[in-house]
């Protein structure tokens, strides 16, 4: 075997369709686009969602639903997770930064603290919002709760 001798194996190689070049080529004419019609014009591009007439699907059914434009998105973080971080990171506050350093929340993501699971450790806690039973679970080990 040597590299001038290799060549594509028979049958995986095409000749292309040139397409307009004249009436021998058999891609003359029409250059395969049938007769007249929107579809044989030069420029044709159908729209979205295009049903050839028929009432398309996104207008066949109805709108609903609401969206609330002054809706406060929060991250929520409950306060077993502010346990097991005070043990491993052996911090007494925690807030928005120390939980994006440890990959629990994002940059810019607001926080809730929650009330599921025990605390033990005295924490200084900073968050944008917190639950009735986050707050007296908290303040239960005399910890303090600071809403930014």
């Amino acid at each position: 075997m040597e590299l001038n001798k290799l060549k594509p194996a028979c049958g995986s190689v095409h000749s292309e369709k040139r397409i307009g070049r004249g009436q021998g080529s058999g891609h003359g004419g029409t250059s395969t686009r049938g007769h007249k019609g929107a579809k044989s014009r030069s420029g044709y591009s159908k729209k979205i969602g295009f049903e050839g007439g028929q009432m398309p699907l996104q207008r066949r059914l109805p709108k609903f639903g609401f969206n609330n434009i002054n809706r406060k998105e929060y991250k929520a973080i409950n306060i077993d997770v502010l346990q097991t971080l005070a043990e491993s990171k052996g911090v007494s506050v925690i807030d928005p930064e120390v939980l994006y350093q440890s990959g629990l929340v994002s940059r810019n993501d607001k926080v809730k603290i929650l009330g599921d699971g025990a605390l033990s450790a005295k924490l200084e806690v900073k968050a944008h919002a917190f639950s009735k039973s986050a707050q007296t679970a908290i303040e239960a080990v005399s910890g303090t709760v600071v809403k930014l």
